[in-house]
């Protein structure tokens, strides 16, 4: 479901989206019409105007659907393949804010 067009910039709609429920970075891309790499952007800057508030961006870090590794190094960005089984069958990191 597309939102309408408003006085809010995308940031603020997307925080607004983290608010109701938790997605990855190609969902929000989808849902705001904007690349992968723009909604990572926005969720980076989400997490540093959250430092000074009560909330906070919590991030299910991405997990390995072969092997159920998930201690990667990059809890942001989704890994192109699994360091322990070297399956590329990851899943994105989930981002929400609590």
């Amino acid at each position: 479901m597309r939102e309408a067009k408003t006085d809010r910039t995308t940031r603020q709609r997307v925080t607004d989206r983290l608010r109701e429920e938790p997605m990855a970075a190609a969902a929000i891309a989808r849902e705001f019409d904007i690349v992968t790499s723009t909604a990572l952007t926005h969720v980076e800057h989400i997490a540093q105007s959250l430092e000074h508030t009560d909330e906070q961006l919590l991030v299910a870090p991405p997990t390995c659907r072969d092997c159920g590794f998930e201690e990667f190094d990059d809890l942001v960005n989704r890994p192109s393949r699994c360091p322990e089984c070297k399956s590329e069958d990851v899943g994105e990191p989930i981002f929400r804010i609590e």
